[in-house]
């Protein structure tokens, strides 16, 4: 029963992530008018060659869009991580004053610190 769902769902990422990259178009290129001398010249010979390299031979802009990818793997990665330490050290915590409760106090300011670091 999962495969027809599965392939059904494989081709509507596939669908979704070529419809994306299709709507990456390049940017218009207007002619400089007025000549340009000294730092603004490299700076902007810098601006104008940096986004030729991104273009691919039928137009499409891939660098930007697969960095946009990455960084939403990116971020996604980090909340997953932080909130996978935040539990284990919650656990750690729960597990600590209930071996002690005691020191409960110490313990919940510590955790609670650590998790304000955590999400920072």
């Amino acid at each position: 029963m999962s495969a027809p769902r599965s392939l059904v769902l494989t081709g509507a990422v596939l669908l979704s992530c070529c419809a994306l990259f299709s709507a990456f178009v390049p940017a218009p290129r207007a002619p400089v008018s007025a000549p340009i001398t000294g730092t603004t010249a490299a700076l902007s010979a810098a601006a104008l060659v940096t986004p030729t390299a991104a273009h691919a031979a039928d137009g499409a802009v891939w660098i930007p869009a697969l960095s946009a990818v990455g960084a939403g793997f990116a971020i996604g990665l980090a909340a997953i991580g932080s909130g996978v330490g935040q539990g284990i050290a919650s656990g750690r915590c729960i597990d600590g004053i209930s071996r002690q409760p005691e020191v409960a106090d110490d313990l919940r300011g510590v955790l609670l610190l650590s998790l304000a670091f955590m999400e920072s």
